[in-house]
């Protein structure tokens, strides 16, 4: 299980919105990611403060019930690349994926991210 500074230290993305005087002024913030996280203050920063205690909070609570916590989605996206593999080493690696019940990309993915993260 990942740990709530794990999250924390996660590169998600904070909206902040002014708010209009007639509605009381000062600033709104939002996680892009969780809208129900929200915060607000007489600044920008006080509002970006308020809506990390929040988040915080609320991963707190989401990680005791065991809930799936999302990752930033900008992290999530893909990008299609072209690689060249000799034929022998993709049906190998092919195989293997597919014992562990996963596609090629996923495999070469978290194959590659284990080799960087040492």
């Amino acid at each position: 299980m990942k740990s709530i500074d794990y999250y924390l230290n996660l590169d998600y993305e904070i909206i902040i919105r002014k708010v209009p005087q007639e509605d009381g002024g000062g600033y709104f913030a939002y996680y892009k990611d969780f809208k129900g996280v929200m915060g607000d203050g007489e600044t920008a920063d006080e509002a970006i403060e308020d809506v990390k205690s929040a988040f915080k909070s609320y991963l707190e609570v989401a990680l005791e019930n065991k809930e799936k916590i999302n990752e930033p989605s900008h992290l999530m996206k893909t990008k299609r690349i072209n690689i060249t593999v000799p034929i022998y080493a993709l049906e190998k690696i092919d195989n293997y994926a597919k014992s562990l019940n996963m596609n090629r990309s996923t495999f070469l993915v978290e194959s590659a991210l284990k080799q960087v993260s040492l």
